[in-house]
């Protein structure tokens, strides 16, 4: 999945106001949904974190929920796949990626009594609802984990990009280990690649042989944890619990998308779904990710004082509220101001101590 591409499109749609909308939306029957997937359910990340939501929406719904694997970013392949599904009765089509957006937007057009949900999509209609995760939150919690474990304080943290929503996962990692650790400093390592664990191997132990003894991560695979526990140090996972490849996994950033597709659903089935035209941008309240599978490290005061911490975003409270420096000493969020959402998906700085490799 190509997110660089993922996060152009989304700020172009936040800005240019092109999406049109209309009410009135009904489902053509019963509810029948089925999942199209990228690539396998079994990748250990991503496509596996939609899977068990999956598996979870249909024992929640009493609903049978197929997925078709391996249906790449492009109209020729999945074209022919969601309308197969469709004739064969299928009313709710969820996609998987950024790369499905046009084709979707093109088939709700064509099927307006089908319900299109897209996670990492950019396009929107009044049967298409593209979302996605505000994975800062998380991060930020296990962020908390992170700080409250370092005894060098020095923490790690293996990307893959350094744009947006990868950005926005470094700086609320670190703010939430200042959160409990004001000494926390944190090193970032980019691999150019969202899956390649020989790259994250390296970024791994290089942070390891600078004295880092805890690594969180916005890349696809456990290469990060299994490298930790290897190594003797903590870690922190991203898109699914992680502690299942290590030990050394300490909490980990992970999608709850059946939080959000089972009400969404309902809303479907009871007719007054009405889709956001910008798409929906999650919270842990609403189904996004959350801050899962604390280890036995993490002690029961460290433990309350992050479930405190969800409690008061769940509340309301916003990770990027001022006075925030970045890392040149410019103030990027004023004392009593918040970081709006356009400014969050554009964030191409790194806030004071994080260091970028």
């Amino acid at each position: 999945m190509t997110k660089k591409l993922m996060f152009i499109a989304f700020l172009a749609s936040l800005f240019t106001g092109s999406v049109a909308m209309s009410e009135g939306f009904k489902l053509g029957g019963k509810p029948n949904p089925a999942l199209v997937i990228f690539s396998q359910t079994n990748d250990g990340g991503w496509s596996q974190a939609l899977d068990e939501a999956r598996l979870r929406v249909e024992a929640e719904l009493g609903l049978k929920i197929p997925v078709v694997q391996n249906i790449p970013e492009n109209a020729t392949a999945i074209r022919p796949a969601v309308e197969l599904l469709i004739d064969r009765g299928h009313n709710i089509i969820i996609g998987s990626a950024f790369g499905y957006s046009d084709t979707f937007l093109e088939l709700a057009g064509e099927h307006p009594d089908v319900a299109f949900l897209n996670p990492a999509g950019t396009t929107n209609s009044a049967n298409l609802q593209s979302f996605y995760g505000r994975t800062y939150e998380s991060q930020y919690l296990c962020g908390m984990v992170a700080g409250g474990l370092t005894k060098t304080n020095k923490i790690g943290f293996v990307g893959a990009n350094p744009f947006g929503l990868v950005n926005w996962t470094v700086n609320a990692y670190l703010l939430g280990a200042r959160k409990v650790n004001p000494n926390a400093q944190l090193t970032v390592v980019f691999t150019g690649a969202w899956n390649d664990p020989v790259k994250e191997r390296a970024a791994a132990e290089a942070l390891i042989e600078q004295g880092i003894d805890v690594i969180g991560q916005h890349v696809d695979t456990p290469t990060p944890q299994i490298v930790a526990e290897e190594k003797g140090v903590y870690g922190t996972g991203h898109h699914r619990d992680f502690s299942e490849f290590s030990s050394a996994t300490q909490c980990s950033s992970a999608w709850v998308w059946e939080e959000y597709l089972v009400p969404e659903i309902n809303k479907i089935v009871a007719g007054d779904w009405e889709p956001n035209p910008w798409g929906a941008f999650l919270s842990i309240k609403d189904g996004g990710t959350d801050a899962v599978g604390f280890g036995s490290a993490v002690s029961d005061d460290l433990k309350a004082q992050v479930m405190a911490e969800r409690d008061a975003i769940i509340a309301g409270k916003h990770v990027y509220a001022g006075p925030i420096i970045d890392a040149d000493g410019t103030v990027r969020v004023a004392a009593g101001e918040v970081l709006g959402d356009g400014d969050i998906w554009a964030m191409d700085w790194f806030v004071a101590g994080v260091t970028s490799q």
